[in-house]
């Protein structure tokens, strides 16, 4: 049932807007001034607030904004005897839903209540999203209790408070991106904005422009100034991803803005400031990269004050079951299937496997696996086939299968992936992680249609 609050010191009007509410089945409330108001704010779910403009100990205007800011749910419809145009510009600043004159209330507030109530079930909804949102990307979704994962992330929440500059250490696909997320929206910067960039991903000129922006004129086709990820991240946190394969000028201009916080943008003379933290990460050893001469060593002391090694999958073997039952249960609610199970020997499967593409790479055989499985259980049929030699390695009976029944069960498997994309080569493709051309000689050599 749907609360509503009336605040008035007049009781004749606060019994008579009961009376009209509670009759569509609402919990009506009372207050007669601003101090119970705010009792009953505390200690009930009140959707809607229907206030005076003028109370005894204060202004329903500025409570209006008061109740914003405490319940951002809440919606607040405010009364006055007297019309005023300032006062109702004010009120809706503030937050309020409406603003009305006392006696067109009566007919008014039944639909007007009704309409808040609308907007009240939009704004949780949007606030339940927003938390799941935050809570995918804290610590507490980081899936693991492995003694190595669990120490990476104790180390990564009590450095996560502070603006020293982190440096995430571990192969790729062990989730640099994800722990930097999570160091964020626990900082004290977590309203500004993250941003992330992938150094390895842009040539020296197209990298420079993306961390740094660009003044108008500064080359070709440069037609108005353009803002870096330092200055869209000003206040936030910046994400170097790979910073090992960040060109050495480019790590001269990077050691400028770690130790003044300014920059110099493509084309312009004068520095711009800003105020970011810089989270980076390497799958590189960068002492090994000093010494060949492909990375600054006074750029390493600077990015290399708290340093966390993320452990590879192979490492926290104990955590494959929990993180490939959560991967099913992402998948099998993506595709719409009905899979709750893993079987026991598809686990054994994934514990043997080395995962040189650690959680990306697990994370890629589930979603393939629910695709292809037919099953309520996930089993090592659906698992790509140097996966289901681990399971035949020390089985005699199934070392003797024939290079045709291998061959059938290949061309099986790449019709279902292209019967899932819908005849989508590229994607199939990558499903089957394999190349577009192997993929085409072998729908060629299969002769499938």
């Amino acid at each position: 049932m749907n609360k509503i609050l009336i605040i008035d010191d007049e009781e004749k009007i606060r019994t008579l807007l009961s009376r009209i509410i509670s009759l569509e089945c609402f919990e009506v409330f009372q207050a007669s001034d601003l101090k119970n108001a705010k009792k009953r704010l505390e200690v009930s779910d009140i959707d809607v607030v229907i206030s005076d403009v003028k109370l005894p100990d204060g202004s329903g205007v500025e409570f209006s904004k008061i109740i914003k800011e405490k319940y951002p749910s809440v919606e607040t419809i405010l009364l006055t005897a007297y019309g005023n145009i300032p006062d109702g510009v004010q009120a809706i600043k503030n937050g309020a839903f409406d603003y009305i004159t006392k006696g067109d209330d009566n007919n008014k507030i039944i639909p007007l209540v009704y309409k808040a109530l609308e907007k009240v079930v939009l704004n949780r909804r949007v606030l339940q999203l927003e938390k799941q949102l935050d809570n995918k990307q804290s610590f507490d979704n980081v899936i693991g209790k492995s003694r190595l994962i669990q120490f990476a992330i104790d180390s990564a929440k009590k450095v996560a408070g502070t603006d020293a500059t982190v440096l995430l250490n571990g192969e790729t696909g062990t989730g640099k991106e994800v722990f930097a997320q999570a160091i964020h929206n626990a900082s004290n910067r977590n309203k500004q904005n993250f941003v992330a960039i992938n150094c390895s991903a842009f040539s020296k000129e197209l990298l420079e422009n993306e961390l740094f922006g660009h003044k108008a004129g500064a080359f070709t086709g440069a037609m108005k100034d353009s803002k870096g990820i330092f200055e869209e991240a000003n206040n936030g946190t910046v994400f170097l991803d790979e910073i090992g394969e960040m060109p050495l000028d480019l790590q001269a201009k990077l050691l400028r803005v770690l130790e003044s916080g300014e920059f110099l943008k493509v084309g312009d003379s004068k520095p711009t400031k800003v105020d970011v933290r810089i989270i980076a990460a390497t799958n590189r050893d960068l002492q090994n990269e000093i010494e060949k001469g492909n990375f600054r060593e006074d750029l390493f002391y600077r990015i290399n004050i708290f340093s966390i090694v993320l452990p590879s999958l192979r490492e926290r073997t104990s955590d494959i079951e929990e993180l490939a039952n959560y991967f099913l249960r992402k998948f099998t609610q993506k595709i719409g299937k009905k899979i709750t199970s893993i079987s026991k020997e598809y686990l054994d499967v994934l514990k043997k496997h080395t995962w040189k593409g650690n959680i990306r790479e697990l994370r890629n055989v589930i979603e393939r696996s629910v695709i292809l499985e037919d099953s309520q259980e996930l089993t090592i049929q659906s698992l790509p086939f140097d996966l289901q030699q681990l399971s035949t390695s020390d089985t005699s009976s199934n070392k003797s299968l024939s290079a045709f029944s291998m061959a059938s069960a290949e061309k099986i498997h790449i019709q279902k992936t292209l019967n899932y994309t819908k005849g989508n080569k590229a994607e199939a493709a990558r499903l089957l992680e394999i190349g577009i051309a192997t993929l085409y000689r072998k729908i060629e050599e299969y002769k499938i249609s």
